[in-house]
Parts: C-alpha cells; sequence; structure tokens
C-alpha cells in the first residue's frame, strides 16, 4: 500500500481516537469516576463483587472504604484457583492468560491475569494510541515505509490447567493482529525463541537487511541488541544500516543511564525517542510530545487510578487517594483497579505528577527498590539523574548497576556500597565517587543530612564489576531477557553479595 494511502488511513483513526482522548483531558476525575463504577457493576456477579456487595457500591468513597488495598501476596491464593480454571471469581469473563514476572515475598514468580478485555481495551489500544501520537506530531513521518524492531521476552507461552503463562511480550505476540506481524520484526518465530542468547543472533541475522524504521524495547536488553548488530555488520551507525530509523518507542527501566550510548550509535540529532509506562498490570502513560520526558496518564483503559503517598507507605496511617487529590512533585506508590479484576492491587511502582492539566507523570521508582536503610530515601530516580551527570562529567558509561547498604558495626559509620559495571571506565574512579556523591547530595536533602559531616553515612564505596558480571548472573538465575531487570537499589545486601561473589 502506497505511505500517502497508509499515513491517511492512520490519520483518519487518529482524528478518530483524538475525540476520546480530548474526553478524559477536559473531564480526567469525572472518566475515572464512571470507569470504576462501571468495573464495579460488571463485576458485581462475581465471587469477589459478591463477597464486597458491589451492587451496593454507588461511589468511590463506599468503594475505598470496602475494599482493602493489597499487593499481589494479598490476591495469590485466588488467583492460584483461577489459574487452575476456575472462573467468575473476580472477574466475570475466563481469565485464559496470565502474565509471568518476577516474584513476592510468598512466590517465586507473579501470575498476573490478562483479561481479553484488558488485552483488547487496554494493552492493543495503548500500543495504537502511541502510533496516533507519535504521528500526530510527526506528520513528516516515514514510519509505514519499513517494519518495527520489537525485542520482547524470551521465554514461550506454557499451558496449564487450561490457562497460559509467559511473558506478557509473548501473550501480546501471540495475540496480535496479522496487520502487526506484517508491520514488525523479527517474526514470531524468532520473538517467541526461549534461549535468549541464540535468539539475539537469530534477530541480528532476520533483521539487517529489513527496512527498519521504528525500535521497541526495554532500554538495557536493545542495546545489547544493537551492538550485536554493529559488531556483526562491522558498521559504527546504526542509520548505515537502516537509513530510514526515526524512532525508538522504550520503556521497562529509566533510560537516563543510557541516553549517551544511544546518541553514540544513533548519532542524528532530530531522531526521536518516545518513552511508554506499561507493566503486565497494564499500559498507563505514553509520551505525547516530542522531546520530553513527560507521560501523559491514559484514562480510559480500563483502569482506576489511585495513589499512596510515599511518606506514609507501608505505615499503619497508609491511605490511598483518588486522582482528583493528587498534588505536583510528591513521590506516590500507584494502586490500580482493572478490567482484568484486580481491585485496589499495588503495582510496586511510583510516580510523581509534573502536571494536573492534563495529568502527566515521571516514574520515579518502585516501593521495594530505594535504600532507606539510615532514613536517606533514596530513590532510583535519585540514582539515575546523579550517575547520568556525572558520567557526562567523566566521560564514562555504563552498562548496568546496582547499590545496597553497608550496615553499621559498633562504632562504624553506614554507607552505601555501588557495584558498576562500565563500557567506558572514568579516567579516576575517586573522583566519579566523589562527584557523585555531591551529585546525590543536590538532588536529594535526606541524604545530603545524613552525609553531612559523615554523621551517619560515610562516601560511597564503588565497585567495579568485571564485564558481562550483570549477564551471567542474570543467566545464572534464568532470568536473561527482555522482560527481566537487574535490581537497582535494595536495602538489602542479598543481590549484591551474589554478584560480588561472581565478580571474580
Amino acid at each position: 500500500m502506497p505511505i500517502p494511502i497508509v499515513n491517511s488511513i492512520a490519520s483518519w483513526f487518529l482524528k478518530k481516537r483524538f475525540h476520546q482522548i480530548e474526553l478524559f483531558l477536559k473531564y480526567p476525575n469525572e472518566v475515572q469516576t464512571e470507569l470504576l463504577l462501571s468495573l464495579v457493576d460488571i463485576a458485581k456477579n462475581t465471587e469477589f463483587g459478591k463477597t464486597h456487595d458491589f451492587a451496593s457500591i454507588k461511589n468511590y468513597k463506599t468503594f475505598a472504604e470496602r475494599i482493602p488495598i493489597k499487593n499481589y501476596d494479598g490476591w495469590q491464593d485466588v488467583i492460584e484457583r483461577s489459574r487452575r480454571g476456575e472462573n467468575n471469581l473476580f472477574w466475570p469473563t475466563p481469565i485464559k492468560w496470565f502474565a509471568k514476572s518476577s516474584g513476592t515475598t510468598r512466590a517465586k514468580s507473579k501470575f498476573i491475569p490478562v483479561s481479553i478485555e484488558s488485552l483488547e481495551d487496554c494493552h492493543y489500544a495503548a500500543s495504537k494510541d502511541l502510533l496516533c501520537m507519535y504521528l500526530n506530531n510527526n506528520e513528516h513521518s516515514q514510519l509505514f515505509t519499513g517494519k518495527s524492531l520489537r525485542l520482547g521476552g524470551s521465554k514461550e507461552l506454557y499451558k496449564e490447567n487450561g490457562t497460559i503463562f509467559g511473558d506478557l511480550s509473548a501473550i501480546l505476540i501471540d495475540n496480535m493482529p496479522f496487520w502487526a506481524e506484517y508491520s514488525s520484526t523479527p517474526s514470531s518465530k524468532v520473538s517467541l525463541m526461549s534461549d535468549w542468547e541464540h535468539k539475539m543472533q537469530a534477530i541480528v541475522d532476520e533483521t539487517v537487511n529489513e527496512n527498519v524504521t521504528s525500535l521497541a524495547g526495554v532500554p538495557s536488553w536493545m542495546l545489547v541488541l544493537l551492538n550485536n548488530v554493529l559488531e556483526t555488520t562491522g558498521k559504527t551507525s546504526l542509520f548505515d544500516i537502516w537509513p530510514n530509523l526515526e524512532v525508538y518507542f522504550h520503556g521497562g527501566v529509566s533510560f537516563n543511564p543510557y541516553v549517551d550510548q544511544y546518541k553514540n550509535i544513533l548519532p542524528k540529532k532530530d531522531f526521536k525517542y518516545y518513552e511508554i509506562y506499561n507493566a503486565s498490570e497494564g499500559f498507563f502513560a505514553i509520551q505525547d510530545q516530542n522531546n520530553s520526558s513527560e507521560l501523559l496518564l491514559m484514562l480510559d483503559y480500563g483502569i482506576f487510578y489511585e495513589f499512596i503517598p510515599m511518606d506514609i507507605y507501608a505505615t499503619q496511617a497508609e491511605y490511598a487517594i483518588p486522582l482528583s487529590e493528587v498534588v505536583l512533585h510528591k513521590n506516590y506508590a500507584v494502586v490500580i483497579t482493572t478490567n482484568a479484576g484486580l481491585w485496589r492491587y499495588k503495582i510496586g511502582d511510583t510516580v510523581r505528577f509534573t502536571s494536573l492539566s492534563p495529568y502527566r507523570v515521571k516514574v520515579s521508582g518502585r516501593t521495594k527498590h530505594h535504600i532507606n536503610v539510615f532514613g536517606e530515601e533514596l530513590i532510583i530516580e535519585n540514582a539515575e539523574n546523579a550517575l547520568k551527570k556525572v558520567c557526562k562529567r567523566t566521560k564514562a558509561e555504563i552498562v548496568d548497576y546496582t547499590a545496597a547498604p553497608i550496615f553499621m558495626e559498633g562504632k562504624e559509620k553506614g554507607a552505601h556500597e555501588w557495584l558498576i559495571e562500565f563500557k567506558t571506565l572514568p579516567g579516576d574512579i575517586n573522583y566519579f565517587n566523589e562527584l557523585f556523591d555531591n551529585s546525590l547530595k543536590a538532588l536529594n536533602s535526606d541524604y545530603e543530612a545524613k552525609r553531612y559531616n559523615n554523621i551517619t553515612l560515610n562516601k560511597p564505596t564503588i565497585r567495579v564489576a568485571r564485564k558481562n558480571l550483570f549477564h551471567d548472573w542474570l543467566k545464572k538465575n534464568n532470568k536473561l531477557g527482555g522482560q527481566h531487570k537487574v535490581p537497582r537499589l535494595s536495602n538489602t545486601r542479598d543481590y549484591i553479595d551474589e554478584l560480588l561473589a561472581l565478580n571474580v
């Protein structure tokens, strides 16, 4: 099909969809309230709906009073019943798919229910909206002249008791419409290969001769793939291989540590980067402006949002507020109610609002992935921004990192230990550490207070990781693949001690 016709069709869909988007932009709180009451009504005859008398819930206040907030551990037992084939437990339509992700205190893995409604009205709808917004902002785009190189999870799908589980990306690929398969590379067969290392080379072999116009995937794993492409072809710029490449859609982990490395292999000032915020539980927000790190919260995907202020998270005073009560620049834990039957579910992410009209957010970290052993409240966003700044000053490049506390012993103060794998080492690691420490102080007043005159915290300790340490650790733990992430910050030494034992 000629590109002008494709763009015209896309433009038609865009204008049609934008009327709906304008509705939640203009009336965000009304749209969210209506959505919540619709979800409650749909599920009123489920086991969960009857237990909590959904039929009598007519407003948010009653909903919040009656339904407890839970994390996965609180949902695990009923989800296991659903996986064994029981229906109408927490959502009326049968749950056929479960997205497998990393585990919790009680479970080695989480199995997130994916309903037909969440698949169609959330995940696939978001993919279309992402393209719509990109095309709306870039009217001369040639996106549809070529293919999108997508990099998803590496596990195939598994059948059990009449239900199917696997990486969310595998579920999406397995159910995608034919036109999406036609416009993507590599093939579904290669995308669903289970051996990650063989899969990487298979992707390179299958894509180097394609006309790739866009990239989509997690930044850390996509960088590994793209460096393999360059190594295989002997090129230094991806534009020498794919001259029509124009945009990279990324999400899953912070892009900050990788920005400069991407700019090195994509050396065009007008190349676009578009961020998305999604998870196994749903698709939440989309970058809707060129050259912006703010994400528009999507309010009509069948997800009702609540937020717990992080200063009371996991305390006896913990409570959630609806979207209408959030304030700017405050860290919140995200709570969702979904069209797959998750009710007031803590997803484990933290966000802060950068705009209230419309509602735009930045992902600031994970509720568990922070260091607060000494009252320093160090979050991933602090770490990413400090590392980006210091790498720029010292011309260093980072592959991966993790950090953990060094606990106080006797009269010895505590500290943070950082294990960093560099692609390009800084000239002086001590100078790097000094700049890094000062950057963290500038970004986090609690950290600065604990570091003042070494009152509680000594200067950070930085360990240089050997090449491929994090890759080898993920492989050892059977976690190679696009959906798996290195834990950045931890309040325990479990991860870092295991990594240090391999760092020989």
